[in-house]
C-alpha cells in the first residue's frame, strides 16, 4: 500500500499543542521526505483545519461561527487520498469518538494503511491539567466536583483519558502493531525533547526532517489564576464558553497569554486522590500488556509519582483573597487595554455604563 495514515487521537493535555504546531511549522520540510500534514489551503493553518475536521466528524459545532466546520472532514479525506507516503492527522478531541464514528473513519480511509497513535500521561499530572483546561474552556465547577465526576466516569475528559476504553474502540479493527501508545515521560530528558522524539518514532519521522521548533505550549494555570477564570465564567452567560469571542478574549488572550505567565502555585492532585490515579495506572498497564500494542516510551511513565508527604498541598478551591487580587489586577489591566484598543472612546464609555447598570440590577 502506498499510503500510511497515522491518526493521532489525543489524549488532551499530553503535549498535543506543541506537537501540532511543530508539525505545522515543518510542513514543507516534512513534505520533502514524503510526510504530509494535510491542510485545506494556504490560508488555513493545518492545526485549525485538523480541529475543524475533527469537529465535523464528531458532529460538533463550537470554537467558531455556526457551521464553520461543516464539510471539513470530507475535505480532509480528499487531501489524504491525494497524498502518497506518510500522512499525519492530529487532534485530541477524537479520543472519545463512538464506534459508529470510528467505523466511518476506517471506511473513509480504507484505501490507506491506518495506524492509531494515542499519547497517555499519568493521572497525577493529567487530572490537574485537565481541570484547569476545562475552566479555560468556560466551565465553572470546582476542582473537587470535577474530580468526583471523573472518578464516576461522568465527564468528557474521563472518556478521552481512559486508555482501555479509547484504544478498545479505536483499535477494535486494527492489528495491535498498528496501535501505538506514546507515554509522556516524567521528565523531559537530557535535551528537553524526549516527548517530541517519541512522537517522531510513533509516526516514523526522523526528527531532522522537522528542524523548526515550536514556541507554543498549552501551559497550565496556577491555583489563583484558575480560580479567577472560574469565577469570571460564573459571571458570564452560559453560551459564552462555546463562543469564538470567549475563545479569543478569555481563553487565548487572558488565560493563555497573561495569566499563564504569572508566578503562581500550581494545581496539584490532592493526596487522597492518588489511590484512584494509581489504580487507573495499573489497569492501563495491564491492558497494554494483555493486548500487545506498540509502546513508545515506558509504561512506568503512566504511574503517578506521589508528592513528598511533608510538602503542603494547596487547595485550588480555597485560594486566599490576596493571591486572587494579584491575578485579578493583572487581568483587569490587560482587558482594559484590550477594550481601549478595540473600541472607540465614545462606544467604550457607553458600553461601560451599560455594564454598570447590569451589575446594579443583579
Amino acid at each position: 500500500m502506498s499510503r500510511v495514515v497515522y491518526l493521532h487521537i489525543g489524549a488532551p493535555k499530553t503535549g498535543t499543542t506543541y506537537l501540532q504546531d511543530r508539525l505545522m511549522l515543518n510542513q514543507a520540510s516534512l513534505a520533502e521526505h514524503g510526510v504530509t500534514i494535510p491542510t485545506k489551503n494556504r490560508f488555513v493553518d493545518a492545526d485549525l483545519f485538523h480541529f475543524r475536521a475533527a469537529l465535523d466528524l464528531l458532529d460538533q459545532d463550537w470554537g467558531g461561527s455556526p457551521g464553520h466546520a461543516v464539510g471539513s472532514w470530507d475535505t480532509m479525506v480528499k487531501r489524504v487520498r491525494k497524498a502518497r507516503g506518510t500522512v499525519v492527522i492530529s487532534h485530541e478531541i477524537l479520543a472519545p469518538a463512538k464506534p459508529d464514528t470510528i467505523a466511518r473513519v476506517m471506511n473513509d480511509l480504507s484505501d490507506s494503511e491506518v495506524h492509531v497513535v494515542y499519547s497517555a500521561r499519568d493521572l497525577g499530572r493529567q487530572l490537574p491539567a485537565a481541570w484547569q483546561e476545562s475552566i479555560k474552556q468556560g466551565r465553572k465547577w470546582t476542582f473537587q466536583r470535577f474530580l468526583n465526576k471523573v472518578e464516576r466516569g461522568q465527564t468528557w475528559f474521563r472518556s478521552a483519558m481512559d486508555l482501555p476504553s479509547v484504544l478498545g474502540n479505536w483499535g477494535a479493527k486494527l492489528p495491535p502493531e498498528r496501535v501505538h501508545v506514546v507515554t509522556v515521560p516524567h521528565d523531559r530528558g537530557p535535551t528537553g525533547n524526549e516527548l517530541w522524539f517519541r512522537f517522531c518514532r510513533a509516526f516514523g519521522i526522523d526528527p531532522a526532517w522537522a528542524p523548526l521548533d515550536s514556541e507554543r505550549s498549552n501551559r497550565s494555570l496556577g491555583i489563583a489564576e484558575t480560580q479567577l477564570v472560574r469565577r469570571l465564567n460564573r459571571r458570564l452567560e452560559l453560551p459564552m464558553w462555546r463562543d469564538a469571542t470567549y475563545d479569543g478574549l478569555i481563553r487565548e488572550l487572558l488565560a493563555q497569554e497573561v495569566l499563564v505567565a504569572r508566578d503562581s502555585f500550581p494545581v496539584r492532585l490532592p493526596p487522597d486522590r492518588f489511590d484512584f490515579a494509581e489504580a487507573q495506572a495499573e489497569q492501563w498497564i495491564d491492558w497494554i500488556k494483555d493486548n500487545g500494542v506498540d509502546v513508545i516510551g515506558d509504561v512506568e511513565d503512566l504511574r503517578p509519582i506521589r508528592p513528598n508527604p511533608d510538602k503542603k498541598w494547596r487547595d485550588p478551591d480555597r485560594v486566599s483573597p490576596k493571591l486572587q487580587l494579584g491575578a485579578a489586577l493583572d487581568a483587569l489591566t490587560t482587558m482594559t487595554r484590550e477594550a481601549a484598543e478595540r473600541t472607540p472612546p465614545d462606544d467604550l464609555g457607553r458600553k461601560l455604563r451599560q455594564q454598570a447598570r447590569r451589575l446594579r440590577e443583579r
